[in-house]
């Protein structure tokens, strides 16, 4: 007899504890990280590489490289440690080239996470690209596409001139397919053309809607996708490339089945900043979702808020991050300061959003 009972209290625990897991909620990170000139030291003949060389204007050393690597991968293990598992998915902007991705995931800090790289090589005149991290035990690739910028608009009336469009180069656009937790995902990852040199902002619509206009196409192609967009927008999330040409809207109830969700706007104006100009903070740092992904039904991958404050979105800063002392204090504590190397991290700080099932 009571080796009946104990038989029964042990199947009664399996059953209890089976049922636990199974009502147990799965937790991914999704973010982006302008990772602010991450350049090897090597010349390459084809990118305007010359001052991230040893003899070049910052003098880009090897032993300046190494703790540049070190330094991105504190900033992505102090994430993990903080939400207690490595991103699933993490865009990262301002990156050379392949290499420099496959150095900064063999570090010894983030190794374990296992990322996957998808990257191509783009035309930007600073030689700069975007890219995708990815844990491959949760995201499973199907394919990807390089999305270069055009002037093929009905809507925008350009600045520049003919001969202007075709001299003008930038970022290409990454799409990402495959599958989360057996869900169909399309991630885009954005660095549109910056304000450096009085670019206009017609140049960010733009990019926007190239987006925009992919993105529907793949919703088209497969019902139900769930889409993130993401990237360095050189735009506020208030700003008209986020807002009319990406269709963004503040508010989760305020999203249409053509809109996507923009959690970083309410942030923007509770005061929130992934960088700052001039004493004015900004996110550029943008991510925003479909409305399949915002609105998905009980059990499925859905956003989730992130914060105590019942935000949608993080704007991640320790105060390993930030400038301490001098004109810039409160700042991120970026690698270059006034054209010296000091060490830092990177000029903007990393964003992200939490997705649940």
């Amino acid at each position: 007899m009571k080796k009946i009972l104990i038989s029964a209290v042990f199947i009664l625990l399996t059953v209890l504890s089976a049922s636990a897991q199974h009502g147990k909620s799965k937790t991914y990170i999704v973010g982006f990280y302008n990772l602010e000139n991450l350049f090897d030291t090597y010349d390459d003949p084809v990118k305007n590489d010359e001052e991230f060389l040893p003899e070049g204007s910052n003098k880009w050393t090897d032993a300046k490289y190494q703790k540049k690597l070190h330094n991105m991968a504190s900033v992505i293990k102090s994430m993990a440690q903080t939400n207690g598992r490595f991103h699933t998915l993490l865009g990262v902007s301002e990156i050379e080239n392949r290499l420099v991705l496959e150095d900064l995931v063999s570090q010894p800090e983030i190794a374990a996470a296992n990322y996957q790289i998808v990257h191509y090589d783009g035309p930007d005149a600073r030689g700069v690209d975007v890219a995708l991290l990815y844990r491959p035990d949760n995201f499973k690739l199907i394919g990807s596409e390089s999305i270069p910028f055009d002037f093929d608009s009905d809507r925008i009336r350009f600045l520049m001139d003919e001969e202007g469009q075709k001299r003008f180069k930038t970022r290409d656009i990454l799409m990402v397919h495959g599958l989360l937790d057996g869900e169909e995902f399309a991630v885009y990852v954005a660095h549109l053309p910056s304000r450096i040199g009085g670019k206009g902002s017609d140049l960010r619509s733009r990019g926007a809607e190239i987006i925009y206009e992919h993105a529907r196409k793949m919703e088209a192609e497969y019902p139900g996708i769930k889409i993130v967009v993401m990237g360095d927008m050189n735009d506020n999330p208030t700003d008209a490339s986020m807002v009319e040409y990406m269709h963004g809207k503040e508010k989760p109830e305020e999203v249409g089945k053509e809109d996507f969700f923009s959690p970083f706007q309410s942030m923007l104006k509770a005061g929130y900043g992934s960088l700052a100009y001039r004493g004015v903070w900004n996110i550029y740092d943008i991510i925003l979702v479909n409305e399949s992904l915002l609105n998905a039904p009980d059990g499925g991958v859905k956003i989730r808020p992130a914060g105590k404050k019942g935000f949608y979105g993080v704007v991640y800063r320790k105060p390993f991050m930030v400038t301490q002392s001098g004109q810039y204090k409160g700042t991120p504590f970026r690698t270059f300061s006034n054209g010296a190397f000091i060490g830092g991290y990177s000029d903007h700080f990393p964003t992200y959003i939490v997705l649940e099932k």
